[in-house]
């Protein structure tokens, strides 16, 4: 409908609240959407940002339905989300791992797809050949993971804190604290629905 859903305490779409958090979920973090328009987020059950000890947190599907559900778990601080090219992988950056994980859209065959060089893994974004990029945190660089999860490219950002990355078309756009950049991807970001919810 041209709005935009957001994630804070809840998920919310305009002054909607979409889905509030569950029992023991201090909030939601990153989200995307799958070919569906459904909604995946990642819940955090402790507060980062005030020092409490890391507890796992989910990702949660929320369908068109308004129907909602786990689909893993364990995901100490879950961020960056995104889809293979054929919507049949799910990646997910945790932050408190330093690894990016990969299942299918159902949670199943959870494993490491790959740990980041330096920094922890904050946003993600999928390229239309399959590349995961994901930004560094801390790590103040953004890098490529191929297909198969082999480190391609890593790109130094001057910024102290690189927090997100996302596509417009082949350009990638880059999150920093205090700044957003654009630079040239040469290749197109894979599409993400608009949300259904």
């Amino acid at each position: 409908q041209g709005g935009v859903v957001v994630t804070g305490r809840d998920i919310s779409h305009g002054d909607r609240i979409v889905f509030p958090a569950p029992e023991g979920v201090a909030g939601f973090n990153d989200l995307t959407t799958d070919d569906e328009g459904a909604v995946l987020a990642g819940a955090l059950r402790f507060n980062p940002m005030q020092g409490e000890e890391p507890r796992p947190g989910e990702i949660w599907r929320i369908a068109p339905d308004g129907s909602a559900a786990i689909v893993l778990d364990g995901v100490v601080w879950a961020n960056g989300l995104g889809l293979a090219p054929g919507a049949d992988v799910l990646y997910v950056n945790d932050f408190a791992g330093d690894r990016v994980l990969a299942c299918d859209p159902d949670g199943g065959s959870r494993r490491t797809f790959a740990t980041v060089p330096r920094g922890n893994p904050d946003g993600l974004a999928v390229d239309e050949e399959g590349g995961v990029w994901v930004a560094l945190g801390g790590g103040a660089a953004i890098v490529r993971f191929s297909a198969e999860g082999t480190l391609d490219a890593l790109l130094d950002v001057p910024a102290a804190f690189v927090a997100s990355v996302a596509f417009d078309g082949d350009d990638l756009l880059v999150a920093t604290a205090g700044a957003l950049l654009r630079t040239p991807a040469g290749v197109r970001g894979r599409p993400v629905a608009a949300a259904r919810v």
